[in-house]
């Protein structure tokens, strides 16, 4: 891997974010580069709203997403509105709520992150955790033990077994990619 992009989008309140800079840290704990920026603008909401991750092995020289290897929708709106950019030989996360268009890319998922964390883990408020828990066992960005290492760093005092919890939750929504 020399660098990665990854783009997580989905609605203003969903925590992604957080989602963000837990990745980025993670990366970080393994030993990588990692630039994290996000768009708030007028959807900091409820609208349409992206968090950006680059991780690289290398220097790290513009830390704008152009084109991500890596894209999560959680969201429809959000979907239509960035996977337009997503690379040829990218991969697509989405929640199983979201139509996938007929865009190209490598591989396209589409599982139930929002009910997973609504129904499994038992609070849809983790559905960022459960994402990441996701997109790291399809891609293997970074080692487990950074990316809940990273999550334990970040969230709230208290809620520790519960983020715990909605990670292993999301890494078993894929266990046979």
């Amino acid at each position: 891997m020399t660098s990665t992009e990854i783009r997580l989008s989905g609605s203003g309140g969903q925590g992604l974010l957080l989602c963000g800079i837990v990745l980025a840290e993670a990366a970080i704990l393994d030993g990588k580069n990692a630039v994290q920026t996000q768009s708030y603008g007028p959807e900091a909401r409820g609208g349409a709203s992206k968090s950006e991750v680059i991780i690289s092995d290398s220097d790290i020289y513009y830390p704008k997403v152009r084109k991500p290897d890596v894209f999560l929708a959680l969201t429809q709106e959000a979907y239509d509105k960035y996977v337009s950019s997503i690379k040829e030989d990218g991969i697509i996360i989405a929640d199983r709520t979201v139509k996938l268009s007929d865009v190209k890319c490598r591989e396209k998922y589409r599982l139930p992150i929002l009910d997973t964390a609504k129904n499994v883990v038992g609070r849809s408020m983790v559905a960022n955790i459960v994402a990441l828990g996701t997109i790291n066992r399809i891609t293997k960005l970074v080692s487990s033990e950074a990316l809940e290492e990273a999550v334990l760093n970040r969230v709230p005092k208290g809620t520790e077994e519960l983020n715990r919890k909605a990670l292993k939750a999301g890494d078993s929504l894929c266990k046979n990619t």
